[in-house]
């Protein structure tokens, strides 16, 4: 009996669970885009068709541009409305209303540079052709938000309404664009400040070149700002030895203890542009992949307009009327980040006899204080205070115990709008760079494709004109003697339009030296990607949208040559037949084909040796600096180059740790100690079979499946192995990699080429959203212009 109620118990359960599931499945069902049919759109002039292919991806077919505008508004809430939702909060400083305490650092840092207030202001000065397609995309928006019978699920899930959206919402938007791709900047300025008061004047310029060996070959050796300096000795040697003395805390042997991030993955992309005259019929085409951390849904949102007779096709960011990357049929468009610097700390001087005084010139100045109160979910509002100064607000964090004010471009109303959304009515090279050039919002590399056969790079975006300091350091800017006296002129910005080589590369690269009088920043990427694609294509014999495209899945990493050959220089025959299983690291580096394929062996290994040699070699020469900033980490794009000049000259002096008897031996302890943490992660692979598509596993994860993990299976992308790396053009980690990939001729819009990862929809049960994962796993493309119509939505004006 016992066991028949047992039977009966799991059965009902069994049952049940179905049941759940069921309804489950029924209640997201509810929230499912419509696709076909009939939709009332308020405000339009005439009737919109939109047709959507096998991908789910729409075309626009609008009289007017407004009336498309609305369209997409409207299309973008349908499919991406929480995302949209959680993008302005975020940078309105209100995710905490959602998620409680574990969200409310990040809404601190948004009171703190108050976009929400500054959104309003920069509405308030676009012109009014802006406002009005701003306004248009709001209406779109807002007409699905009050007319669909069910909202997407997150919004349930979390007992929420979203409001009305507004022209500053998406502003909001763009304002997260500005701090994703710039505020890193204020990192870079804290570890120098640090460095500069802790460290010898050799050690900072050693350890923080501008420059490596492919960016120096790429610009013919043009001087830099920071040159790559040798090694400084005595200096260095003076820095070790508080490590070594008998008592000192820091304890070389420690492979736990670090002070370095490396920052081998940072928002970046590869573009580049060929001429007419590289290919077989004359046509320009442009390639472009931008890199970020990729989530579920993705960044972007591809769509097709045709207005009029002008055709349009790119990638949208949601939130926001704005093609970020496209073509119409004269002009193609794509950029990468400058990773340039325009933000900077300015150390305040305070009044000793009022903290609430600030000097400036031989005055005190009293702050501006900005009361903010956060609501946090589950507990009562959080009050804070905002610290205004002439230069912008106090950041909550002080640097060496120091208040510092955050001057950034990003919080200048001046300095941001909304003129990108000209391009896509751009015909000629000169119209598009005149527009970028004028266009404020984060500093990009634009490259450019004619429907002629030209080609063009230029700059977007606002850089500061700096005096008495190059913005490396946080300095007092009390005096006046040190600050910024305004931006770069439009027409001062550099520019190449149809070089001679005819191929325009950039891969967030130093593209400028100390010829041009502007400080643009110090810690670009390094050279490799633009040099590998550079080199890549001065050796195809056929370039054209396939070619390109190949290219941008090329996966060689010459970089980790140098390693690999470091290495085996220590795994001597010798030492093998000494300690023969030695033999088996040998074997598996000797194994490495060069690429970061998925079937390539060695590497895994390699990947793992150069981070434990960056941590262990630089460590202890920053002791000081650590002491001084407990935040403190060393992180810089050329660490390769002073690593391997260590590494390369091995000054005795220098040993990093000294329990071993020499550098060599230090190395090979680094590479034994790679090894052994390779095989705790992964212990049902030998070391012999352990391939790079092992260890490079795709995780692009939803919001919610990190605080509920058994949604995953529903919410996330598949778990692939994954080809590529940081040091490939090919960049792919296990959640940041190509956020899109296209490639296009605006004269053969039809032969272009356009992927993204996930996929179109934000809504877990519809085909369109994970049907692009495997086109981006496996590099197989997507034609950028949209198929065969499967769907169609006539948006009719409201008769109202």
């Amino acid at each position: 009996m016992f066991k028949r109620g047992l039977f009966y118990t799991c059965l009902l359960s069994v049952v049940l669970i179905i049941i759940a599931l069921a309804g489950g499945f029924l209640w997201l069902q509810q929230s499912s885009a419509q696709l076909d049919g009939e939709v009332s759109l308020n405000k339009l002039s005439a009737p919109v068709t939109v047709n959507s292919d096998g991908y789910g991806i729409p075309v626009i077919h609008a009289t007017t541009r407004l009336d498309a505008v609305r369209s997409l508004g409207y299309l973008n809430a349908r499919d991406r409305l929480f995302q949209m939702d959680l993008m302005r909060r975020k940078n309105a400083g209100r995710l905490a209303e959602l998620f409680g305490q574990i969200a409310l650092d990040s809404d601190i840092k948004a009171r703190t540079y108050g976009f929400y207030r500054l959104a309003n202001v920069i509405g308030n000065k676009l012109p009014a052709e802006h406002k009005a397609y701003l306004q248009a995309y709001a209406d779109g928006v807002n007409s699905f938000i009050s007319t669909t019978k069910t909202l997407p699920f997150e919004f349930t899930v979390l007992g929420y309404q979203p409001e009305t959206w507004q022209i500053e919402d998406s502003i909001l938007v763009a304002l997260g664009m500005f701090d994703m791709l710039t505020a890193w900047t204020e990192e870079e300025e804290r570890m120098l400040t640090v460095m500069e008061k802790t460290l010898p004047a050799d050690i900072v310029a050693f350890l923080t070149p501008d420059t490596d060996r492919f960016t120096d070959s790429l610009l013919h050796n043009a001087p830099s700002a920071r040159p790559i300096k040798p090694i400084p000795v005595a200096a260095l040697h003076a820095a070790l030895a508080p490590s070594r003395r008998v008592g000192n805390a820091f304890l070389p042997t420690n492979m736990s203890t670090n002070y370095v991030q490396l920052r081998d993955f940072f928002v970046g992309s590869n573009a580049w542009a060929v001429s007419g005259a590289k290919t077989h019929d004359g046509r320009a085409i442009l390639a472009n992949d931008m890199h970020l951390g990729l989530s579920v849904p993705t960044l972007w949102y591809r769509c097709e307009m045709n207005i009029g007779k002008a055709r349009i096709a790119g990638v949208m960011l949601p939130g926001t009327p704005l093609l970020i990357a496209g073509s119409n049929e004269f002009i193609a468009w794509g950029s990468t980040n400058l990773s340039g610097d325009f933000l900077d700390l300015v150390s305040l001087e305070i009044n000793p006899d009022n903290a609430n005084e600030y000097k400036v010139g031989n005055d005190w100045q009293a702050f501006e204080n900005i009361g903010e109160s956060i609501t946090v979910k589950g507990e009562s509002p959080q009050q804070i205070t905002v610290k205004h100064t002439i230069w912008g607000p106090v950041a909550p964090q002080p640097l060496l115990n120091k208040s510092v004010a955050i001057h950034w471009t990003a919080l200048d109303s001046d300095a941001v709008n909304m003129g990108l959304m000209d391009l896509e009515a751009a015909q000629s090279l000169e119209q598009a760079v005149s527009i970028v050039n004028r266009a404020g919002g984060p500093q990009l590399n634009m490259l450019f494709a004619d429907n002629s056969g030209h080609i063009a790079w230029t700059l977007m975006g606002k850089i500061p004109k700096r005096y008495g300091n190059d913005g490396a350091v946080s300095r007092s800017w009390a005096n006046g003697n040190i600050g910024w006296q305004g931006y770069i002129d439009a027409d001062e910005l550099p520019r190449q339009i149809n070089p001679p080589e005819g191929v325009l590369v950039s891969a967030n690269d130093r593209r400028l030296g100390t010829q041009y009088p502007y400080t643009i920043g110090r810690q670009f990427a390094d050279g490799y990607r633009a040099y590998r694609i550079t080199q890549r294509l001065n050796e195809l014999t056929a370039i054209n949208e396939w070619s390109l495209f190949a290219l941008q899945l090329d996966t060689e990493s010459e970089p980790y040559r140098f390693y690999q050959q470091l290495a085996l220089s220590v795994l001597s025959p010798k030492l093998i037949a000494q300690q023969p299983e030695l033999g088996e690291l040998r074997d598996y580096l000797l194994a490495w084909d060069g690429k970061a394929n998925t079937d390539s062996l060695g590497f895994a290994l390699l990947v793992k040796f150069r981070q434990q040699l960056a941590k262990s070699v630089f460590t202890p020469f920053l002791t000081a600096a650590k002491q001084a900033d407990k935040d403190f980490d060393y992180s810089w794009t050329y660490i390769d180059v002073p690593l391997q000049a260590l590494l390369t000259e091995k000054p005795a002096s220098l040993l990093p740790d000294s329990h071993y008897a020499d550098w060599n031996a230090f190395i090979l302890g680094q590479l034994t100690h790679s090894a052994a943490q390779l095989k705790a992660k992964h212990p049902d692979k030998s070391l012999a079979e352990l391939t790079w598509g092992n260890v490079n596993i795709a995780r692009v994860k939803h919001p919610f499946s990190n605080a509920i993990p058994l949604l995953g299976w529903l919410l996330d992308m598949p778990e692939n192995e994954l080809a590529g790396c940081a040091a490939c053009v090919r960049v792919a980690g296990a959640d940041f990699g190509a956020s899109e990939r296209m490639v296009v001729s605006p004269a053969h819009l039809d032969e272009g080429i356009l992927h993204i990862p996930a996929g179109q929809s934000a809504h877990p049960l519809s085909p369109y959203y994970r049907d692009q994962q495997a086109y981006w796993v496996h590099g197989l493309p997507i034609s950028l212009l949209t198929g065969k119509s499967q769907h169609s939505l006539v948006f009719k004006p409201d008769a109202q």
